[in-house]
This record gives C-alpha cells, sequence and structure tokens, in this order.
C-alpha cells in the first residue's frame, strides 16, 4: 500500500466518522417531541439501532393540564365530589404523586448504570408531603421535592440510621465493552550531522500509525484486552533495508483478580443494591398512595365537617332573623317590651358571626381540596367555584361501626401489611451485600496477568542499502505474519500487594458491621412503633365512637329542649328568649355531632393507615397511580 493509499484511507474514515456524527445529531433532533407526553413513561427506551447508545433520551416535559375527569363533576357551577372521586382526582391530579412518580424510573435508571458496573446513585425513600391541608402545611417530605441521596431504605442520618459504607468495597471496572481506535499520519524532517548513520544529510521520514484496542470486564473481576498495533514507515535513509516499512504487533492479554475484588459478590454489588433499591422505590411510590390517599380522605372529611357546620349555622340565623322579625311585629302591637326585641336583635348579629365564620372555613376547605385534586389552579372559575360533597358524615350508633377484631389480630395484621417493615427488610439485604463486599476488601491484591502476542514484518526492499530482505512486501502479509507465531510473545506474572496495617478497610468493615447492627435495631423499633400505632388507632376510633353516641344523645336533648320552648312559647307560658337560647343550644349540639362524626371517619382513616389496609379498603390499584390515569367512570349527581 502506497502513501497516498494510506491517505486516501484515512480521509475517507474521516469523512465515514463525520457522516455518521451528522447523522446522529439529525436523528437525534428528531427524536425530540414537540409536545409534552400526556403520562410519564415509566421505562428506559430500548432501541436495537446501535447509534442510540451516544443519543440523548428525551424526557417529556410534566404535563400540568387538570385530567378531563373534574369537568365531568361539575354541575351548575358547581363540583360535586364524593369520596371515591376524590381519590380518584389524587391519583390523577395530585402533585405529591406526581413527583413521587418519577422515582420509579429513576430507579430503573440506577439498574441500567449498575448493569454496566457503575455505582448506584440512590433512590427516594422518602413520602413527599407538599400539599396544604390537615395540618401539613408547609410541610416537606424527605429530601427537597421528596429526593435524597440516600438509597437502600434511609438517607444519610435519616432516622437515626447511618449508612456511609453503602455499596463499599474493592474497586469495579465498567462491564461495557470498549473499543478504543487510534491513527496518525506525521512528516518529520531532522538535518543531521553526518552521513554515515543514514547515508543522507537530511532525514525525511513518514510515519502512519494504527492502533485497535478492545477492552472487556467481566463480574468476576476479569479484564480481557486485544490490541493490534500497525505502522508504515518510510525514509528517505540509504542504509534503511525497508523502505517503506511495515510492522504489526497483537497481544491477547487476560487480567484475573484472586483475592480481593474476586468473584460475582464484590463485582455485583452494585447492581444487587440497585435491584433492592428498585424494589424499595416501588413500595415507597405504594407508600405515597398510602400517605396522599389517607391526605386526601382527612380532607374531604374536614370539608364535609365545614359544609354541615355551615348549614347549622344557617339555620340558626334564619331562626335568629324569624324570631326578631316575629318580636318586631308584637313590639309594634307593644305585646312585649323593647328590650326583648333589643335581645333578639343581638342574638341576630351573632348568629351572623357564626355564620361568617362557618362561611369563610367552608372556602377554605373547598380550596384545600381543589389545591389537592388539581395540577394548576390558573382557572378563577375554578378557583372560586364551590364544592359540595355528596358523602355525609352519617355515623351508626350502635356498637357495629367500632372494629370487634381482636387487637393482637390487629397487630399482626399491621405488621404483615405495612410497607416500612418491608423496606427495613430491603435494607438489610443491601447492608448485608456491602458487608460482605467490604470484607473481601479486606484482603491484599492478587493479580494475574497472562498474554499471547506476536509480531509480524513486511516491506519494500531498499535498493539503496544493496541488502535483499526476506520480509513479506504486502500489508496483508506482514499482517499475516504476526499471526503465524513465527515471533511469539508471551507473558505471565503475579503482583502482589499488602497494606501494612489496613486501618482504612478494617475501619469501614467495623464500620459497615455496626451500621448493619444499628439498621436491626431500627427494624425492631419499627415493629414496635407499629404496634403502638395500631392501639392508639383502635383508642382513637373506640373515643370517637363514644364521641359520636354522646353528641347524638345531646343532639336529642337539645331538639327535646327546644320543641318544649317552642311548644310553651307558643301557649303564651314562655318567652321568645327562652326559645332562641334552646335554639341556639341545639346548633350547638348539631355542631358537636358534625365534629364528632368527622373524628370518627378520619379515627377510621387513621386505622385503616396503621394497619396497611387503605389501599384495599379503598380498591385503589397502584398501576392506576403509576400511570396516573383511572379508568373507572365517576359517579354522577
Amino acid at each position: 500500500m502506497t502513501l497516498s493509499s494510506y491517505h486516501t484511507f484515512a480521509i475517507a474514515a474521516l469523512l465515514v466518522l463525520a457522516g455518521s456524527s451528522i447523522h446522529a445529531q439529525i436523528t437525534l433532533s428528531s427524536t425530540v417531541p414537540e409536545t409534552p407526553q400526556p403520562t410519564l413513561r415509566l421505562d428506559i427506551p430500548h432501541s436495537w439501532n446501535p447509534l442510540s447508545a451516544y443519543r440523548a433520551t428525551p424526557v417529556a416535559a410534566p404535563n400540568l393540564a387538570n385530567s378531563a375527569l373534574i369537568d365531568e363533576l361539575i354541575s351548575d357551577g358547581v363540583l360535586h365530589l364524593s369520596l371515591k372521586n376524590a381519590i380518584e382526582l389524587a391519583l390523577e391530579n395530585n402533585l405529591d404523586l406526581a413527583i413521587a412518580r418519577y422515582n420509579i424510573p429513576i430507579a430503573q435508571a440506577d439498574i441500567l448504570r449498575t448493569e454496566a458496573g457503575g455505582v448506584f446513585r440512590g433512590v427516594n425513600t422518602g413520602v413527599v408531603q407538599n400539599t396544604p391541608g390537615t395540618g401539613t402545611v408547609g410541610a416537606g417530605g424527605a429530601g427537597a421535592g421528596g429526593t435524597t441521596g440516600g438509597a437502600g431504605g434511609a438517607g444519610g442520618g435519616a432516622g437515626g440510621l447511618v449508612q456511609s459504607t453503602l455499596g463499599s468495597g474493592s474497586s469495579v471496572s465498567s462491564y461495557d465493552p470498549t473499543i478504543s481506535i487510534t491513527g496518525t499520519d506525521e512528516h518529520y524532517t531532522e538535518p543531521l550531522a553526518n552521513t554515515i548513520s543514514y547515508g543522507v544529510p537530511t532525514l525525511r521520514s513518514n510515519s502512519i500509525y494504527g492502533q485497535f484496542n478492545f477492552t472487556q470486564s467481566l463480574p468476576t473481576g476479569t479484564t480481557l484486552t486485544v490490541l493490534l498495533n500497525n505502522d508504515r514507515i518510510a525514509t528517505n535513509s540509504a542504509n534503511n533495508i525497508l523502505t517503506p516499512e511495515l510492522d504489526s504487533y497483537y497481544r491477547v492479554e487476560f487480567q484475573q483478580q484472586l483475592l480481593s475484588g474476586f468473584g460475582l459478590s464484590p463485582n455485583l454489588r452494585y447492581l444487587r443494591i440497585a435491584r433492592n433499591n428498585q424494589k424499595i422505590s416501588d413500595q415507597s411510590f405504594q407508600l405515597q398512595i398510602i400517605s396522599t390517599v389517607t391526605q386526601i380522605e382527612n380532607i374531604y372529611w374536614d370539608l364535609v365537617n365545614a359544609y354541615e357546620d355551615e348549614k347549622v349555622k344557617q339555620a340558626s340565623l334564619d331562626f335568629a332573623n324569624q324570631t326578631f322579625d316575629s318580636d318586631r311585629k308584637q313590639l309594634e302591637l307593644q305585646a312585649i317590651p323593647a328590650l326583648d326585641v333589643l335581645k333578639a336583635e343581638g342574638e341576630v348579629a351573632a348568629r351572623e358571626q357564626d355564620l361568617t365564620i362557618a362561611k369563610s372555613t367552608l372556602q377554605f376547605q373547598e380550596l384545600l381540596i381543589k389545591n389537592a385534586l388539581t395540577k394548576n389552579l390558573d382557572d378563577p372559575v375554578l378557583e372560586a367555584m364551590p364544592v359540595q360533597p355528596t358523602d355525609l358524615s352519617t355515623v351508626a350508633t350502635d356498637s357495629a361501626f367500632v372494629t370487634t377484631a381482636p387487637t393482637e389480630d390487629v397487630i399482626q395484621q399491621a405488621l404483615k401489611n405495612r410497607i416500612e417493615l418491608s423496606e427495613s427488610s430491603i435494607d438489610l439485604k443491601n447492608r448485608d451485600i456491602s458487608l460482605a463486599a467490604v470484607r473481601n476488601s479486606l484482603l491484599p491484591t492478587l493479580e494475574l496477568t497472562a498474554w499471547y502476542g506476536g509480531t509480524g514484518l513486511g516491506g519494500l526492499d531498499n535498493v539503496t542499502s544493496g541488502i535483499p530482505s526476506t520480509a513479506p512486501t504486502s500489508n496483508s502479509g506482514q499482517i499475516a505474519n504476526a499471526f503465524k507465531n513465527d515471533a511469539p510473545d508471551y507473558y505471565v506474572g503475579l503482583s502482589l500487594n499488602i497494606p501494612l496495617r489496613n486501618r482504612i478497610a478494617k475501619s469501614d468493615e467495623y464500620r459497615a458491621g455496626l451500621e448493619l447492627r444499628q439498621a436491626q435495631l431500627r427494624s425492631q423499633q419499627l415493629q414496635k412503633q407499629i404496634r403502638i400505632e395500631v392501639r392508639n388507632a383502635q383508642y382513637a376510633l373506640e373515643q370517637s365512637a363514644a364521641r359520636v353516641t354522646s353528641a347524638t344523645k345531646a343532639r336529642e336533648l337539645a331538639q327535646k329542649t327546644f320543641d318544649i320552648t317552642t311548644k310553651e312559647q307558643s301557649l303564651g307560658a314562655g318567652s321568645a328568649l327562652q326559645t332562641l337560647a334552646s335554639r341556639h343550644d341545639l346548633a350547638t349540639a348539631e355542631s358537636m355531632l358534625v365534629a364528632a362524626r368527622t373524628a370518627y371517619q378520619k379515627a377510621s382513616v387513621e386505622l385503616d393507615r396503621a394497619t396497611g389496609r387503605t389501599l384495599v379498603d379503598n380498591a385503589i390499584s397502584v398501576e392506576s397511580a403509576r400511570t396516573g390515569v383511572v379508568s373507572s367512570a365517576p359517579q354522577k349527581y
């Protein structure tokens, strides 16, 4: 092959590479979507096109439009909302869930990274609680926006746990094979002090060099390398036997770690931890669903409480106005003193104040639930739209509405269902994996290296040298000569590295063991905490049930008292002021009953959460929550 042929080949190769790069850029720009995707993609797209490995993967902008279900529930300018509809809207629109939903593909991206030998970056394990309502105004989840660098069940220092050694151990090589290609073309001129060495006063050389290198690491602690070198050197020296001279060299190299870094356990630890972290991420998302649904239920019952209390206050004001109008007419007939009218007027003012407070409370609760069930409130009509709950806080007053299951059975159900315990169990597996890898890194480093190669020589005789050559005259012959093993190159060696005292590795190993034992104690503490939560939830439910019974009885007595005073007034034996007072007492008793029913509903919600039955009792599909699309039809009113 002549020098011009080598130049032609190099230029053609550069054009091919440039064309591939241009094609890749054009294809990449065409794959970027112009409009946001309607739902978040939960998997990493895969393509058999080899160029896709060098193209960016577009992530669609979040869809900030409210789901169509909201429009279906609006009638006559009022948003009619059942508890079931509220939960469905939350699954589709709540931003806490939308933020947490991104953790699913983030965990999958970690698996892709660790399959190639990369260190895992971690997944979120916290619950996002940025939706205001039920006392969570301004509260934040674990980590900014519900994200954290803490993987495997706890962030650094979260819950009193430390996990600084998670994933520690010997270094892991990349399992993605790499190809390295190098090509150079050099023209060199050197003035010489004499003509004895090269036979010319000025040495001119043209050197073309090419190298191909392929490297593949394996999770056994093995590295394979294939190397191929070729060069062409042409000079004007009269003393060189070959010009141009063609050289080829190949080598197949094998390296194996025999102590530290040997085997699948230390070399696949990142991937195994990442897969466990994906399970944790999936379960954390279910925990997010439970937390969000629990919050939505509580907000809904607060709305019901405000809605029913506003009606109680409105009825109380209506009666006060009716009494005030009647008293004014009687005053005109001089049947009652003016002081009674003034007292009735004062009662109207007091009831108007009560109603104003109730209305503002209702409006705020309407705003809270609309905020929790939408992606945006940019529409001023929707923001100001009243919300009418269709599931009211009616509670049976017999003993059947209190749970009758034995407490220990309920606790065992909670220990079986609670996601926090499952996350803790997976976290312990990750710590076991890390401890095994750290213990492996205590060993000295012993590396076995072996290679086999060959050298080939070729070129054209330099007629000016006057010395004939036996080398092949073609480039292909020179490469074939290298693989004939006429000039073999083989090597076997052991390299042992013994760190004296080994204090860093000893410290990491001991610390990893301490962190594992600490996490085991935390798991036991979680079990105790769950037992307390279940008992407390049962106590709260029993107390709220007793409160409902008491408030129901108080309301009945207040109603009877009001009926008696009304009848006495109609017979002339009682005054309007007594009737107004008894009517106010009735309104107070009705408000207390509404509050007691709301407290019972929220206590029932908390018991569902404590026992891990929120998803089951509300018939919630985790898949619907993952996609943000609920298939069931809305309830019509």
